[in-house]
């Protein structure tokens, strides 16, 4: 089953996060079909525009062999498939694996002898040859193992980071056999600098990427929940932990809101798949409970300060900056940032809300909100920093002066800033 590699013709199915870069770096290699359903996606990525960022118009010009499509017949002489799409929850937190099933419904119409289907998608333990495999077989009437053959390399991208990027992260591979297996890996191996890491099975592979976020978001959560109680003591929490971090084993990490469609979403992949064996988890949904009820704490942090600043909740005028789910980048999947929000609509306060990074028409037609840019936003009585962004870090003085009114208050979510930055007699501070 061994393929030529100068006969490689590669198909990534969805261009989101993951999938562009895998198409752009292998397209310097070999020939590669870069599809999306996404019809407006394409466009803008056959015009050299990016918008998540992670490559700018010259990189994408430089891309090599690529053929971008929103045609599905243009995979059809693919003879390696990489499936991308995402994997999120639904209202109940319940797995939605209809993209991922949906995208193995299409390749298994195109499946050949031979060929070899490697998924990236964040799942549980299980999910490629129990749910997708049956899928590609009925799709395709070719036996598994045996006529296709099937991979899982996760995902580790990180959005909007620029050193932590698809070459220069240690890939996770792995295949159904053994020959497969080594092709997966010698064909991640060939674009990613920082090697690779053969897994020992499927199964494997999958579950060692839902345990990477569930620790992250488990540990986050612990560091929320110190930061909860630390502030019933009028204690600052950044300058325990800051404390603490002196012992060489202390693990660095900070309080904050918990979105994204990765930390904020795969935990319940693995409790959802526990739970199904009879196993009902308990740290790990103990800490989801905590990072998901972290925006109504911020918002009703808020109207407490507000509140003691003698200000009345009902129409204050309140700026909310940051709307993505982190720092430096548009991604706003799964943001927490508006759980602040429609908390605080609720007690009617007069919101303006801005983000450097996202295009007002993105936030008006994912969350309905109309967003300003931070020179139209004046006199407020309260300013929440809610997400980290670079650009509100180099805010001057005289910024500060036209943002906020004297005493209004600052609420720092992520403690970018000192807290003797701003004098207590012109504004109050609070960070998490």
């Amino acid at each position: 089953m061994k393929i030529d590699k100068n006969q490689i013709r590669i198909s990534v199915i969805g261009l989101g996060y993951v999938g562009l870069p895998l198409a752009v770096e292998f397209s310097k290699l070999y020939s590669v079909v870069g599809f999306d359903i996404n019809t407006q996606r394409i466009s803008e990525l056959k015009n050299n525009y990016d918008n998540t960022n992670e490559y700018t118009d010259s990189e994408m010009a430089l891309s090599g062999d690529l053929l971008l499509t929103h045609f599905e017949e243009d995979i059809k002489n693919s003879n390696i498939y990489i499936i991308t799409v995402p994997t999120p929850v639904d209202k109940n937190n319940k797995p939605d694996l209809m993209p991922l099933k949906l995208a193995s419904l299409m390749v298994g119409n195109y499946l050949k002898e031979n060929d070899i289907v490697i998924y990236e998608s964040t799942v549980f333990p299980g999910a490629t040859e129990d749910i997708c495999v049956p899928i590609l077989e009925k799709q395709s009437s070719l036996k598994y193992n045996v006529e296709f053959f099937c991979g899982y390399s996760p995902e580790r991208i990180n959005p909007g980071d620029k050193e932590h990027t698809l070459k220069t992260i240690i890939k996770i591979t792995s295949g159904s056999n053994e020959k497969t297996a080594k092709i997966i890996n010698d064909l991640y191996a060939s674009i990613v600098t920082a090697g690779v890491f053969q897994a020992s099975s499927i199964k494997v592979a999958e579950a060692a990427k839902v345990i990477e976020n569930t620790q992250r978001d488990v540990n986050i959560a612990l560091v929320n929940e110190l930061a909860l109680i630390f502030n019933k003591m009028n204690l600052d929490t950044n300058e325990i932990l800051e404390a603490a971090g002196t012992k060489w084993n202390f693990l660095s990490f900070r309080p904050g809101l918990v979105g994204g469609h990765c930390i904020g979403v795969d935990p319940y992949y693995l409790t959802y798949k526990a739970s199904e064996l009879g196993y009902h988890p308990e740290i790990i949904l103990a800490g989801r409970r905590i990072n998901d009820n972290m925006g109504l704490y911020i918002a009703e942090k808020t109207i407490e300060q507000i509140t003691e600043k003698g200000i009345s909740p009902l129409g204050a005028k309140i700026a909310i900056l940051g709307i993505t789910f982190k720092e430096d980048c548009p991604d706003m999947r799964n943001t927490k940032v508006c759980s602040i929000i429609e908390k605080l609509s609720q007690y009617k306060c007069d919101l303006s809300i801005s983000d450097y990074w996202v295009e007002s028409k993105n936030a008006k037609e994912q969350f309905g909100y109309d967003l300003k840019k931070l020179d139209e936003i004046s006199n407020q009585d309260a300013v929440i920093i809610a997400v980290g962004h670079q650009d509100y870090k180099v805010l001057k003085e005289k910024d500060w002066d036209k943002l906020i009114k004297p005493g209004g208050v600052i609420i720092d979510v992520k403690s970018i800033f000192d807290k003797e930055k701003f004098s207590k007699n012109k504004y109050h501070y609070w960070r998490l």
